[in-house]
């Protein structure tokens, strides 16, 4: 299956905990100003790569043990995120996911793609950049409005649970 990019990190200790592969999807339609990726924003830009290439490099490197959907806006591509979220599953990873979309919208919406890409996630950092609410001082997102959503606690719960990090 095809996926629009804008790129990758293999291995991004920024993007969750741990070392991560960081991928980057291609088009937003949220435009928020002060975006860190601003080049992600034309959905005709980056580029089309197969999910076979990106799952191919899922797991080669022992160190990481997660994988990171941020963009541009992931949720524009959910079958394409899907494939690669069950191939990191059996993988033993986990799995972010970034979104300038609230929990509330998505669950409101109910679309089937991004329902089912929804339940496959550990965390979901949720809600759009808003340059007022920038602080350096947050736990792996860049403004006050966001947060970091435990998504199976959620889902179970029926309410919203956020993330708490281990405490080492």
């Amino acid at each position: 299956m095809q996926l629009r990019i804008a790129g990758f990190e293999p291995e991004s200790i920024v993007d969750g905990p741990g070392y991560r592969f960081a991928l980057f999807t291609q088009g937003c339609p949220h435009g928020c100003p002060g975006c860190h990726n601003p080049q992600t924003h034309d959905m005709d830009g980056g580029q089309i790569v197969q999910t076979e290439e990106i799952i191919e490099k899922l797991g080669k490197d022992p160190l990481v043990r997660g994988v990171t959907f941020s963009g541009g806006e992931p949720m524009m591509q959910p079958e394409a995120l899907i494939e690669i979220a069950e191939a990191a599953k059996k993988k033993g990873m986990n799995i972010w996911c970034y979104t300038g979309f609230t929990l509330e919208a998505l669950l409101k919406e109910n679309r089937a793609d991004r329902m089912r890409l929804l339940k496959m996630l550990d965390v979901l950092v949720d809600g759009p950049f808003v340059q007022a609410e920038r602080s350096l001082e947050l736990l792996y997102c860049g403004s006050r409005n966001q947060r970091l959503i435990d998504v199976p606690k959620t889902l179970e719960a029926g309410s919203v649970v956020l993330y708490e990090p281990p405490v080492w």
